[in-house]
């Protein structure tokens, strides 16, 4: 009767475990999003975009278009699972120009679940 038992609990176990790996292996892709109070005042006329590198799962990339009249700075906020989330360099952006800052999650990441940006 134990033997049944158990032969009962190891299928319900290794079941469990496929649900989950499963699960995990289908992570949502990456949204870009503007992160912090300050952003919500820089966002009118600044144009950004965040998107995962297309050989390294591992690495997030926002690029900005400051369209406004004013110099702007901004970074790449990194959202990585199953490690610490990472922030990218701090880009400087002149009226009109173009910048991108990135990050790369840990070797231990399941890649990078979002990127958004911070603007200052």
């Amino acid at each position: 009767m134990n033997r049944g038992k158990n032969i009962v609990t190891a299928a319900l176990a290794a079941t469990v475990s496929a649900l989950a790996l499963t699960a995990a292996g289908f992570a949502a892709p990456a949204q870009a999003t503007p992160s912090g109070t300050a952003a919500a005042a820089a966002a009118a006329g600044v144009d950004c975009d965040g998107w995962v590198h297309n050989n390294n799962p591992d690495h997030g990339i926002a690029g900005c278009s400051n369209d406004t009249g004013r110099t702007i700075t901004f970074r790449a906020e990194i959202v990585c699972g199953r490690a610490p989330d990472v922030s990218g360099q701090w880009v400087t952006l002149a009226p009109g120009q173009y910048g991108e800052s990135s990050g790369v999650c840990a070797f231990y990441s399941s890649g990078v679940g979002r990127v958004g940006w911070t603007i200052q």
